[in-house]
C-alpha cells in the first residue's frame, strides 16, 4: 500500500499522545518498582520460638507486640526448630535459653529477612544483652548479600520476553513455535547455570536441577509472552513484557522475601513467573529442593497455558489461510 503522509492534526495528536504518554509510563514504573522497595517491612513473616518455659511465652509476647508483623510458630526444641528452617516453613527461629535468647537464621532464604531478625531480636532482648546467632542455611560465599541473586530476576525476565518476541516476529508458529521456545528455554537454563553457579558461585545446589528450573523460568515466560503475541497480535508482545518484567519482575520478592512487601503485592507476585522461579531458585540452589513443588507447579501451569495457546493459535491461523487455497470461503478471525 502506498504511504499516506499524516495530516497537521494527526502530528500534532501524536505528538501530544507522546509527552502525555511518557510521564505516564514513568508512574507506572516508579509505583511497580519504588513503591513495594519503600515500605519493605515484615507482614506475617514466619518465625519460629522454641521452648516452654515463662521466658519463651514473654519472647512471643514482645514480638506480637508489633501487630500483624510475625507468624509465630512454637517449637519444643531447637532441632524441631531447625528442621523447619531447612524445610522452608519458618525464616528464623528464636530458642528462649536460660543464658539468653539465642537466634537461629538462614541467610540463604534471604539476607535481608536475617538481618531483621537479629534487629527485632536485639530489640525485644534486655539491654546488654549479647544474642547468639547460629546461620543454620548460609548464604554461598559467592554472594553473601543475596544481591547477585536479586539481580537475576529481570535478566531471566528479559530472556523469556526476548524468546517469546523472537518467535513472534519471525513468523514462526503452532508446533514449530512451541519447540524454538522450549530449545531456546533448555538452553538459557545451560547457559545461566554455567554462568550463576559454575562460575559466580551465586547458586550451591544440584547444578542440573538449577538448569532444569531457570530453564522452566525463561520457559513460562517466553510462552506467555507468543501466546499473547497468537491471541492479539504483535501488542500482544508489548502486553506480556508489562505483565512479566514491569509487574513480575518488581512484585517478585526476590531482593527480600514475598512477606516483606506491601499486600496483596507479595501473593500476586509468587503467582507470576519471576515470582514463583525466585522461590524456586532458592529452593533448589540452596534447600536441596524443599519447598519447591508449589513454585514448579505455578511456572509448569503458565508455561502449559502459554503453549497451548501458541500451538492452537497456529493451528487456527494455517487452516484459515488454507481455507481460500480450497476454495472455502475464509472464516473471519477475531484479532
Amino acid at each position: 500500500m502506498p504511504h499516506v503522509p499524516l495530516t497537521s492534526t494527526e502530528r500534532n495528536r501524536r505528538t501530544v499522545a507522546v509527552i502525555l504518554l511518557v510521564p505516564v509510563v514513568l508512574a507506572l514504573a516508579l509505583w511497580a518498582f519504588a513503591w513495594p522497595a519503600a515500605r519493605i517491612a515484615p507482614r506475617d513473616l514466619p518465625v519460629g520460638i522454641v521452648g516452654t518455659a515463662p521466658a519463651a511465652d514473654q519472647l512471643q509476647e514482645r514480638m506480637e507486640q508489633r501487630a500483624g508483623a510475625f507468624e509465630i510458630h512454637r517449637y519444643e526444641d531447637e532441632a524441631d526448630a531447625r528442621a523447619a528452617i531447612e524445610n522452608r516453613v519458618v525464616y528464623g527461629a528464636v530458642v528462649a535459653a536460660p543464658t539468653g535468647p539465642q537466634l537461629l537464621t538462614a541467610t540463604a532464604a534471604g539476607p535481608v529477612v536475617a538481618q531483621l531478625l537479629r534487629d527485632a531480636v536485639t530489640a525485644s532482648a534486655p539491654p546488654g544483652t549479647e544474642i547468639q546467632v547460629t546461620d543454620v542455611v548460609k548464604a554461598p560465599a559467592g554472594d553473601p548479600r543475596g544481591s547477585a541473586l536479586g539481580a537475576s530476576a529481570l535478566p531471566l525476565a528479559l530472556a523469556g520476553v526476548a524468546a517469546g518476541a523472537l518467535v513472534t516476529l519471525m513468523g514462526l508458529r503452532g508446533t514449530r513455535a512451541a519447540l524454538a521456545l522450549t530449545g531456546a528455554a533448555a538452553l538459557v537454563g545451560l547457559t545461566a547455570a554455567a554462568l550463576a553457579h559454575s562460575w559466580l558461585g551465586v547458586l550451591a545446589g544440584d547444578w542440573w536441577t538449577e538448569a532444569g528450573a531457570l530453564a522452566l523460568i525463561v520457559l513460562s515466560i517466553g510462552a506467555v509472552v507468543a501466546g499473547l503475541a497468537a491471541l492479539l497480535g504483535p501488542k500482544g508482545i508489548g502486553l506480556g513484557a508489562l505483565l512479566m518484567v514491569l509487574l513480575g519482575n518488581s512484585f517478585s520478592g526476590l531482593t527480600s522475601a514475598p512477606e516483606m512487601l506491601p499486600e496483596p503485592v507479595g501473593a500476586i507476585g509468587q503467582l507470576l513467573p519471576p515470582g514463583a522461579g525466585g522461590s524456586l531458585l532458592r529452593s533448589v540452589g540452596f534447600f536441596d529442593g524443599r519447598a519447591a513443588g508449589g513454585p514448579a507447579l505455578t511456572l509448569t501451569l503458565w508455561a502449559a497455558a502459554g503453549l497451548a495457546v501458541v500451538i492452537l493459535g497456529g493451528r487456527r491461523r494455517d487452516k484459515a489461510e488454507a481455507a481460500p487455497a480450497a476454495g472455502i470461503p475464509e472464516p473471519a478471525l477475531t484479532h
